[in-house]
């Protein structure tokens, strides 16, 4: 029987793959030329058209970022050292990444967009989440098409091989009772009528573009409580429950935001959303930080998911992520990498373990009792996987049938992990590994990074160093 292009098989043998939660020696994954996963196999099982060898490699899902805001990769590096008498804080960062906002052409956009999702891809990320909230020109007049930066973002992320959910974020406001902030002109939408007149011409444009690749789809993300008020929020959210798709919203990632939710609505954010019937399983609340057992229940039992942001959270001084809540609520946990002050999701894994750590004077703090070596990792990597594909609406974050082969290879040999054995392989990866031990990523089973480089690395730096150029001097 003659078999069509559209029939053949590849495969890839690497010496460890780790799948259903434990790393094994000598197994295959199997894909199809759609790049799904047709099966993980025995190596001697292997029934495929190429097989690829994977020498001196482990194998793992593809991570999955699940928060991002790509443009702020522009102020790494300029944010740190104190501007205020009173003390630096979330809200005098704000005003420095809100400077760089205002100056961003689309072309820009482009490029400090396209930085970003490169370190994803060289760090093994397959599909990001972006939660875009630059609309508009700098003088806050939209562009004739009204979504025209959004699509510049999501043609950096095709450009370099990734999977996007454009996050496309409502922002009517600078807070209850709040003046206008000048700085927000590229983020207001004022009523929900607009935004999802908006939303619609995306979601139709990323369909059309997309075909079959299943790789750009639309997300609805009322930026927050403060940014937007309730009749809108549930305007909003009501669009996205007929389309069934997913929601994020920043959630108690600051206390002021508490403290001015209960003066407008006499609730904290989590409470008037439960009660107004808002919280679901497609909804994923983004940094949850200051959040009681009662609202960790409240999470739960909406089934609804938290996407903590480690890194950007401790670089902005947020406050600690009480994974060891939601994990006992089991409320799902996914990761982002939201600023940028540094783009590693494998650290922003590890940073929900330590930073318990440091807050509770105690080691192992997210393990269970009896709990094997790689347990905590394995749940670990769940948040960085599964959990992420989970928020974000992804057909991927776990080497199963049917799913999208998205996944990347780590350098046994790469001596941030060297001398590791099958049994404690995966806690090296997720406490241990440095980013340069990611060698190789597939998305769909098609190469983005080859050996640890991406095809366009150089022009892609080169372009983004332009930018910072012009940016600061």
């Amino acid at each position: 029987m003659i078999q069509t292009s559209q029939e053949k098989t590849t495969a890839w043998l690497p010496e460890l793959l780790y799948t259903e939660g434990r790393v094994r020696r000598d197994m295959a994954l199997e894909a199809d030329a759609r790049g799904h996963i047709r099966r993980v196999v025995p190596a001697a099982e292997v029934n495929a058209d190429s097989v690829i060898q994977l020498k001196r490699r482990a194998l793992l899902p593809g991570l999955v970022n699940a928060h991002s805001h790509a443009f702020q990769r522009v102020i790494r590096g300029r944010t740190e050292y104190r501007t205020s008498e009173g003390g630096d804080s979330f809200w005098t960062w704000r005003e420095m990444m809100y400077s760089a906002a205002m100056r961003l052409s689309p072309e820009d956009l482009y490029d400090a967009s396209r930085m970003s999702f490169l370190e994803m891809a060289l760090s093994g990320i397959t599909s990001v989440g972006e939660f875009h909230y630059l609309h508009h020109a700098p003088d806050g007049k939209p562009y004739a098409d009204a979504n025209l930066l959004a699509k510049e973002v999501v043609r950096a992320a095709r450009d370099v091989g990734l999977r996007i959910a454009l996050l496309r974020v409502a922002y009517a406001r600078a807070g209850h009772l709040a003046p206008p902030n000048e700085r927000q002109l590229r983020f207001i939408e004022r009523d929900a009528e607009n935004y999802l007149v908006n939303a619609e011409a995306l979601q139709a444009a990323l369909a059309q573009g997309d075909g079959e690749d299943n790789a750009v789809w639309m997300g609805i993300a009322p930026h927050s409580v403060r940014a937007v008020p309730l009749p809108y929020l549930k305007e909003i959210i009501h669009f996205a429950a007929e389309r069934s798709l997913p929601v994020h919203m920043h959630l108690a990632e600051q206390p002021a935001e508490l403290t001015a939710c209960r003066e407008e609505y006499g609730r904290t954010p989590i409470q008037l959303l439960e009660s107004e019937g808002l919280l679901s399983d497609r909804f994923t609340g983004v940094h949850a930080i200051h959040v009681t057992p009662e609202e960790a229940h409240i999470l739960a039992r909406a089934r609804a998911l938290v996407c903590a942001c480690p890194t950007t959270e401790r670089n902005l001084g947020d406050g600690v992520v009480p994974a060891d809540l939601f994990f006992r609520e089991g409320v799902r946990v996914a990761l982002g990498t939201d600023s940028h002050a540094q783009i590693d999701l494998l650290e922003d894994a590890r940073e929900l373990e330590l930073n318990l750590r440091l807050e509770k004077l105690e080691r192992a703090v997210l393990s269970r009792k009896n709990d094997e070596m790689s347990s905590l990792a394995a749940r670990l990597l769940d948040c960085a996987t599964l959990h992420g594909a989970e928020s974000i609406g992804a057909n991927s974050g776990s080497l199963e049938p049917g799913r999208l082969a998205d996944f990347f290879t780590v350098d046994l040999d790469h001596p941030s992990i060297a001398g590791a054995s099958v049994e404690d392989i995966l806690p090296c990866i997720v406490f241990s590994l440095a980013p340069a031990g990611v060698r190789e990523v597939f998305v769909g089973g098609k190469p983005v990074i080859e050996d640890g480089q991406h095809p366009a690395q150089t022009k892609i730096v080169r372009s983004f160093a332009e930018l910072q150029r012009r940016l600061w001097s």
